[in-house]
C-alpha cells in the first residue's frame, strides 16, 4: 500500500484548518448560524451539550470515524491528508474559542450580530478552507464520505444524499432552537460555502477549451499558433452526414480570446464548425491561458 505525503499538501492543509475554523468559530458559532454536513451538526451537538462537550470534540468523534470506515474506498494518503485536516480544524477552533482573547460567545467580533454579514463572510471563509481541503487532496467533513458509503445502498446519487442530508439538519436545527430563522440564514451560508468550494477546487484560472471542425487545419493551426503563441492538438476525424474527411482541432484559450480566435478561424474557413466548453483548470507546457 502505498503512501504518498506531501509536505506541500501538509501546509496548505495546515493552513486550509486554520481558515475553517476561523470562518466557523468566528463568523458562524457566535450567532448560531450552522455549517453544513459533519461540522454543522457538531455545531448544534455542541450547543445542546454541556459545556466540555465543544465543537472541536464532536467535529473529532463524528469525521474521524467516518475518514477511516472510508479507508478502503478512498485510499491511505486520503485518509491520513483528511484526518491532519480534521485535527488541525478541531485545534483551531479550541484555541479561538477556549484559548485566545477572542470572545466569540455571544456575537462574531468582526459582524457584530448582523446575521447577513455573518452568513455570507462565514461561509466564503470556509468554502475556502473546505476548498483547499479538497484541492490538495483530502476533505474536511465526513458528510461525503458518509454519502459515497450510504447513497449508493439507498439508490440516491451522492449529491442527493448530502443535500437530503442538510435539509434534515437545518429542520432539526430549527426545531431544537424554536425558530427557523438561523437555519434559513445558515442555507445562505451553505450556498456561499459551495460557489467558493468550486472556484478553489476547479481553479482561479478558468480557461476555454474551443473544438474546431474544419477543412482547412493547416492554415487554422498555423494562424492561432502565431497568434497566440501556444500548441494546439488536431485530430482526423469523419463526419457521419457528409461522409467526408475533415480535421478537429483541439485548443484552448481564455473567455478574452474567444472572440479574435473564432474570428481568424472564419476567416480562413467560414464554413467551420466550434464548440466552446470550459476547462476548470490548465496543467501542462503548451496549453497556458
Amino acid at each position: 500500500m502505498r503512501v504518498n505525503i506531501r509536505l506541500k499538501n501538509i501546509i496548505i492543509l495546515t493552513i486550509a484548518g486554520l481558515i475553517n475554523a476561523f470562518g466557523v468559530t468566528v463568523f458562524l458559532a457566535p450567532v448560531k448560524l450552522y455549517d453544513s454536513g459533519i461540522s454543522g451538526t457538531s455545531m448544534i451537538l455542541s450547543q445542546l451539550t454541556p459545556p466540555y462537550l465543544s465543537l472541536s470534540v464532536f467535529l473529532v468523534l463524528l469525521n474521524i470515524p467516518l475518514f477511516i470506515i472510508g479507508f478502503k474506498r478512498q485510499g491511505i494518503t486520503f485518509t491520513i491528508y483528511s484526518v491532519y485536516a480534521v485535527f488541525i480544524y478541531s485545534l483551531g477552533a479550541f484555541l479561538i474559542t477556549d484559548v485566545l482573547p477572542i470572545n466569540v460567545s455571544v456575537v462574531s467580533p468582526l459582524a457584530g450580530d448582523d446575521l447577513l454579514l455573518c452568513a455570507l463572510f462565514g461561509g466564503v471563509i470556509s468554502g475556502v478552507g473546505s476548498g483547499l481541503t479538497i484541492r490538495f487532496g483530502g476533505a474536511i467533513d465526513g458528510i461525503e464520505v458518509m454519502a459515497v458509503i450510504f447513497a449508493k445502498r439507498i439508490g440516491i446519487t451522492v449529491g442527493t444524499f448530502v443535500m437530503i442530508y442538510n435539509v434534515i439538519l437545518y429542520i432539526i436545527c430549527g426545531i431544537a432552537i424554536g425558530s427557523f430563522i438561523l437555519p434559513l440564514y445558515s442555507i445562505l451560508t451553505y450556498g456561499a460555502a459551495l460557489k467558493t468550494i468550486d472556484f478553489i477546487v476547479e481553479g482561479i484560472n478558468r480557461a476555454k477549451a474551443a473544438t474546431i471542425i474544419t477543412d482547412k487545419a493547416e492554415p487554422v493551426c498555423a494562424a492561432l499558433s502565431e497568434t497566440f503563441g501556444r500548441g494546439l492538438t488536431i485530430s482526423n476525424v469523419k463526419g457521419y452526414y457528409s461522409d467526408s474527411d475533415k480535421s478537429m482541432i483541439y485548443f484552448v484559450v481564455n473567455r478574452f480570446q474567444i472572440s479574435k480566435m473564432r474570428d481568424i478561424v472564419h476567416s480562413i474557413d467560414s464554413s467551420a464548425f466550434i464548440s466552446i466548453t470550459e476547462v476548470a483548470d490548465v496543467f501542462g507546457q503548451g496549453q497556458q491561458t
